[in-house]
């Protein structure tokens, strides 16, 4: 039998995708962080299902409701929220199911920046402002970041910034980007993207840390810096050019 990794998606419950609801739907076992993924996920899942919440399991007891349900030659769903390629946990998880010998699948799904970059209605590349985005943390109580991936060093290139895990250290993230983006530097934050209590709050960098903390938000949030957030001005991309030669072209010998 099979685990299934599914990317619940940012908190709105239709924003898991088909594939991820219909793997559900066929899974004899669940296991969902229960303090986020909404209840109406588990609808999906067949009538006498087991439904596991390990929002209070260690990753061993997590392993072992995994094991089990492959020896009894059950399925299992394991939602993850978010998608399962950034800040799921599913890499240690995936380590100790290749020891196992458990097959695994992963299905992705929406990730909370996607979710946020939409509540804010902008795109995170714009033509000649930024083509790249970094997605990355700030160090609190989470595991150590690796000695290279400093957040000065993403601010250097002057690229977009998504920042998750970051708004109550928020002073300190300032703090250290405002050398290389400058306080009028355009910054959004989006709390609780696609949920209910869903909270925007857009600014420049410098006003940052005090927006945030009048408004209260101190959990589930994406933090953005970037030029791109108030582009105006640019030029159309390439892609749907009147000047882009869109015959066919022979294929390659």
């Amino acid at each position: 039998m099979t685990v299934y990794f599914i990317g619940a998606g940012p908190g709105a419950a239709d924003l898991i995708t088909v594939r991820g609801r219909d793997v559900l739907a066929r899974c004899q076992v669940c296991l969902y962080p229960g303090s986020l993924t909404p209840t109406e996920l588990l609808e999906h899942c067949p009538q006498h299902a087991r439904l596991v919440d390990t929002a209070d399991l260690t990753l061993e007891q997590i392993i072992d409701e995994q094991v089990a349900a492959h020896q009894r030659g059950d399925d299992v769903a394991r939602m993850v929220s978010g998608d399962p390629s950034v800040y799921s946990a599913v890499a240690e998880q995936m380590r100790r199911l290749d020891a196992s010998g458990v097959p695994y699948e992963v299905v992705p799904g929406v990730p909370a920046f996607a979710a946020a970059a939409a509540v804010l209605k902008r795109e995170l590349t714009v033509p000649t402002v930024g083509q790249s985005v970094v997605l990355t943390r700030a160090q609190a109580r989470s595991t150590s970041m690796p000695d290279g991936e400093k957040l000065a060093a993403f601010a250097a290139t002057g690229t977009t910034l998504a920042l998750h895990l970051a708004v109550n250290r928020i002073e300190q993230v300032v703090e250290e980007l405002l050398p290389f983006y400058g306080a009028d530097c355009p910054s959004a934050v989006v709390a609780l993207a696609s949920q209910s209590g869903e909270q925007v709050v857009r600014g420049t960098l410098g006003e940052l840390a005090e927006m945030i903390r009048d408004a209260g938000i101190t959990r589930a949030a994406t933090i953005f810096v970037g030029p791109v957030l108030a582009a105006e001005g640019f030029p159309d991309s390439f892609l749907y050019s009147a000047a882009r030669d869109r015959s066919k072209q022979p294929a390659p010998l």
